[in-house]
Formats: C-alpha cells, sequence, structure tokens
C-alpha cells in the first residue's frame, strides 16, 4: 500500500462530506490535516480477518471486496467501488479483530481518516454527528438490500435483483467467481444467466 499525507488532491473526502452535510471551516481545518491517502493494487488484501481494521476509506477510484473462508471457500459478502465507504465494521467501530478480509479487485485509490480522528471529529464538531448517523442509515439501507437479496430462492431472480436495485453500474468490472459467490450461486449458473440477459 502507497500511502500519502494530506495535500490538495487527496481530499476528495471532504467535498464528498460537504455533500452529505455543510462542513464547518474548522471541521474542514481538522480534516485537512488528518486526511490521507493510499492505493491497493489489484487483488492486494487491505485487512485481514483476525486483524483490527482501524480506518474509514473512502473509494476514490476501484472496487473492493469483503470476504471471510468457510471449509476452504471464499464467501463474498459486499462489493463497494466509486464514492462509497467502507471499513471493517466490528474492527472499526467497536475495536476487535474483524471477522472478514476485504481487498481490492482493481488498482484502488482511497482517502481514510484513522478511528481516533474519526472519534475526534464526533466528539468535537457536531455537523460530523449529522454526517455519521446519515451514513450509518446508508448502511442500514445496503444492509437491508443485501438480507432480502439473501432470501430470494431463485437464482435468476436474485441476479435480476442485483443488476435492478443494488450494483447494476459496475456488474461487468466484477469478477465472475465473486459475483457468483455473492449472489450464491453456482459460477456455471451465474454464466448462463448472464448469456441469457446479454
Amino acid at each position: 500500500m502507497i500511502t500519502n499525507k494530506h495535500s490538495d488532491k487527496n481530499l476528495f473526502i471532504i467535498l464528498f462530506l460537504n455533500a452529505i452535510y455543510p462542513l464547518s471551516p474548522s471541521l474542514k481545518n481538522y480534516l485537512v490535516q488528518h486526511i490521507k491517502s493510499c492505493s491497493f493494487e489489484k487483488n492486494q488484501l487491505i485487512s485481514k480477518a483476525g486483524e483490527i481494521c482501524n480506518r474509514l476509506y473512502l473509494i476514490k477510484k476501484g472496487l473492493v471486496r469483503g470476504y471471510f473462508v468457510s471449509e476452504g471457500l471464499e464467501i463474498t459478502t459486499w462489493l463497494d467501488s466509486e464514492n462509497e465507504v467502507f471499513t471493517s465494521i466490528t474492527g472499526f467501530f467497536r475495536n476487535e479483530p474483524s471477522q472478514e478480509n476485504i481487498q481490492s479487485l482493481e488498482n484502488t485509490y482511497c482517502d481514510y481518516l484513522e478511528y481516533e480522528d474519526y472519534k475526534y471529529c464526533l466528539n468535537h464538531f457536531p455537523e460530523m454527528r449529522h454526517i455519521n448517523r446519515i451514513l450509518l442509515e446508508e448502511y442500514y439501507i445496503l444492509a437491508e438490500h443485501r438480507v432480502y437479496l439473501a432470501r430470494i430462492p431463485n437464482a435468476r431472480k436474485r441476479l435480476a435483483y442485483f443488476m435492478g436495485n443494488i450494483k447494476p453500474q459496475i456488474v461487468e468490472r466484477i469478477p465472475r467467481k465473486h459475483l457468483a459467490s455473492y449472489l450464491a450461486i453456482r459460477p456455471e449458473t451465474l454464466s448462463r444467466l448472464m448469456k441469457e440477459i446479454n
């Protein structure tokens, strides 16, 4: 991973947060001093299961997945791309070892805040508490989509729901084996369904 301290080109996250809720000059100044940027090569592990992930990332460009290993199989649990925030929920918010791995699926470029800086913002800047609430709402909406998707018994309908409601814009960028895992579909079944759609 390549990491840079703050510079003008590394403040994408400020624009992102300001679009959610207006930031005060003092919060912007704090973020300028504490935001860092990093990049990950394709297929690089960002965070390993069992480790504590203490960074909250915002993707500027790229594609990332979360997964765990069960009986030797990698089970993809989520996929994030541009303008989305990711971290290990238990690692970042509970300071506990993560239950999943996080991996870049493309060359990926991020801004991030470390946990202590994020906590400082919550404690000292009221607008950050508004942003935190809105981000949590977004997270729960996405979690609800994933729960609904997992309950659809028909593979074709799961794929249709994913393409219509969750990530239609990145379907072609996701390696088929990871998309099949995420949708709980055998890779050959996914390949057949994709051919039917196209």
